[in-house]
């Protein structure tokens, strides 16, 4: 595990399954953990202010999913880019730096990340806060058009 610090906020990365996921840490760890989840097309970077108004009373985790932010980003033939292993991902990373109780924040793209932790363990689960988070992929359909149109035609 890599470490830096920048006034309250770490900086670390941790291997999970071969990938280096990194992510921002600030607060202390007896306090109510919150799991900032990221949207798309973003990364932990996005809660770079949440994360220091919150550090006095909350523990805060927000990382970056493989391919995005300073995480490793695997080419599509190493790594398969939905939101099932992507959940994966984050509960082994969850259970890696051993969050046993946390509340979720999901936003966006993310949120069928975040909500599929919450049927995985249920027993994990503080709290669901969401900011326009679809409960659905369908509901994400025409936003990932892009994404798609890269996935049937991939280049450098």
């Amino acid at each position: 595990m890599r470490t830096q610090y920048d006034n309250k906020v770490q900086y670390k990365t941790v291997d999970i399954n071969g990938l280096g996921i990194f992510y921002r840490e600030a607060g202390n760890r007896r306090n109510q953990t919150i799991l900032l989840l990221h949207g798309f097309p973003s990364s932990s970077h996005m809660y770079r202010n949440l994360i220091n108004e919150l550090a006095d009373e909350y523990h805060t985790i927000a990382p970056d999913y493989p391919g995005f932010g300073n995480s490793d980003q695997p080419s599509m033939n190493e790594f398969e880019y939905t939101f099932d292993n992507l959940a994966d991902v984050i509960n082994d990373f969850v259970e890696e730096i051993k969050l046993d109780k946390y509340s979720i924040y999901v936003h966006d793209y993310d949120a069928p990340v975040g909500f599929r932790l919450a049927s995985k363990h249920p027993e994990r689960i503080q709290t669901i806060i969401t900011q326009n988070g679809n409960a659905y992929e369908e509901g994400l359909l025409s936003s990932l058009d892009p994404m798609h149109t890269y996935w049937e035609n991939p280049s450098e």
